[in-house]
C-alpha cells in the first residue's frame, strides 16, 4: 500500500545500502499504474518492497506520485556527514573546518592530543551543534568527523598519559574507543561538560541534515514539466514550407548538363579550350548552348518562394 511507503523506506535507509526506482505495471483490471520498487541489504539479507497505488484515482495515473521519496533519499545519500563517522575526510581547509547548512560552531579547543597511537598526536578540537571533529595540526588530512548520532557514551578516566575523554561509539560507528588528552585537567573538565550537554540535547531535538519541503518541490517538478513540454512541441511559425518545384527544376538542368558531357570531351566538337569568367575571376570550359552560369553554381536557388 502506498501509505507504507514513508516509514519504510526510512527503516530501509537507516540499516543498510538501498536501491530505489519506479516501475511500470498493470493491475488486475488491465489499468496501467506506476509502482514503487526498493531493494535493501541489511547484515547480508537482501529485502524487496514493491508498493503501489490502489486508489484509483485516475487523475495521478501520470503523475510521479513517487517523487518526493526520491527527493527524501537523495537528500540522505548526500547529508551522510550529518550522521555517519567520517575518517580522513575532506572537511578542514586551511585550519578553518567546513562548515555544515544549520551547524555552529561552540568552541575550538587547541592542544588536543589523539591517543590513538603510542606516540599521540598533537592537534584541535572543533565543538558544534552536530558533531565534535578532531584534526592533527601537522596535517589535516588526518582527521576525524564524529556526529553526536553516533556517540554511545562520553567519560573521563585515566590513562597512562594521565586524565583523558574516553569517546565510545555505537555499533553503526564502528565500536571505536577514541581517547583524546588535554591539559591541564580543568580545562579537560569543561570540555567534558560541554560535550555531555550537547549530546544530550542533540538526542533531543536531532538533526539528520535532510530539509524537504513538498510544497518547493512540487513547484520545482511542475515547473521542470512545463519546461520539458515547451521543449517538446514543434513551433511551425518557425519552419518555412518551400517550393519543391525550384530545386527540381535546378536538379533537372544540372542532370542534363553533365549527361551530354558537358564537363568533359564532347565526341563532336572535340577539346574546347578554356574561356576567362569574369564572374568567378578564373578560366573554365565554355558552358553549352542553352545553360547558364547560376544554373550549374547554384546548388540551391538564391530565393525560394514559399508555399502559401
Amino acid at each position: 500500500m502506498l501509505g507504507l511507503a514513508t516509514p519504510t523506506l526510512h527503516w530501509l535507509c537507516s540499516v543498510g545500502n538501498t536501491n530505489t526506482r519506479v516501475v511500470h505495471m498493470h493491475s488486475k483490471a488491465r489499468i496501467a499504474s506506476q509502482a514503487l520498487y526498493i531493494l535493501a541489504v541489511s547484515n547480508e539479507t537482501r529485502f524487496e518492497f514493491l508498493f503501489t497505488d490502489v486508489s484509483g484515482e485516475t487523475s495521478r495515473r501520470d503523475q510521479p506520485i513517487f517523487a518526493s521519496v526520491f527527493d527524501v533519499y537523495h537528500l540522505y545519500q548526500r547529508t551522510y556527514l550529518y550522521r555517519d563517522l567520517k575518517l580522513r575526510g575532506a572537511i578542514v581547509q586551511a585550519g578553518q573546518l567546513v562548515i555544515l547548512p544549520d551547524e555552529e560552531v561552540f568552541s575550538h579547543v587547541q592542544g588536543v592530543w589523539n591517543l590513538s597511537s603510542d606516540q599521540g598526536n598533537l592537534g584541535s578540537f572543533v565543538v558544534t551543534n552536530i558533531r565534535l571533529v578532531w584534526f592533527a595540526d601537522a596535517n589535516e588530512t588526518f582527521n576525524i568527523s564524529l556526529p553526536y548520532l553516533q556517540i554511545e557514551s562520553l567519560r573521563v578516566r585515566e590513562s597512562k598519559y594521565g586524565p583523558a575523554l574516553v569517546i565510545q561509539t555505537a555499533e553503526t560507528g564502528g565500536g571505536y574507543v577514541l581517547g583524546f588528552r588535554v591539559d591541564p585537567a580543568e580545562r579537560l573538565n569543561e570540555l567534558f561538560k560541554e560535550l555531555s550537554s550537547l549530546h544530550t540535547v542533540y538526542g533531543e531535538h536531532p538533526n539528520f541534515g535532510i530539509q524537504y519541503n513538498a510544497n518547493d518541490a512540487r513547484r520545482r517538478l511542475e515547473a521542470a514539466s512545463e519546461e520539458a513540454a515547451q521543449a517538446s512541441q514543434i513551433k511551425v511559425d518557425n519552419f518555412e514550407e518551400l517550393d519543391e518545384r525550384q530545386e527540381r527544376e535546378i536538379n533537372t538542368k544540372l542532370n542534363s548538363y553533365l549527361a551530354e558531357g558537358c564537363l568533359g570531351k564532347v565526341p563532336s566538337q572535340g577539346e574546347r579550350a578554356p574561356v576567362y569568367c569574369k564572374e568567378l575571376g578564373f578560366a573554365m570550359e565554355p558552358i553549352g548552348d542553352g545553360y547558364k552560369l547560376q544554373d550549374l553554381w547554384n546548388v540551391m536557388p538564391t530565393k525560394m518562394e514559399t508555399m502559401e
